[in-house]
């Protein structure tokens, strides 16, 4: 293991040790930017220190992200219901019966 591998290793250990003090949830993945993934010699996917390890560009060479289910839920499957739309136009309901109607003379 290199030198800067073995201290992104131990960074790593530290801060899943330190939110396991702190958050309820157990993080599950590891994100860094692709370059410092490429660096250390690892490959997205790998496990590390018990975590996925995930590329993401939007975070900067020289850091990680740790990721729990507190920070970023699981998709749920949720079925979509078919939503009744109101008609366009009002519906005129008959109160009662219609009424016979009286002659005019």
């Amino acid at each position: 293991m290199s030198s800067a591998e073995a201290k992104n290793f131990e960074a790593i250990v530290k801060a899943k040790d330190a939110h396991n003090r702190s958050c309820p949830f157990p993080p599950h993945t590891v994100r860094m930017n692709p370059f410092e993934i490429e660096r250390m010699g690892w490959e997205e996917g790998d496990t590390i220190a018990g975590l996925a390890l995930e590329a993401d560009g939007a975070i900067g060479t020289g850091a990680f992200r740790l990721i729990c289910d507190g920070m970023e839920p699981p998709e749920l499957d949720i079925e979509e219901e078919a939503v009744i739309e109101a008609p366009a136009e009002p519906i005129v309901v008959p109160a009662g019966p219609p009424r016979e109607r009286e002659p005019t003379a």
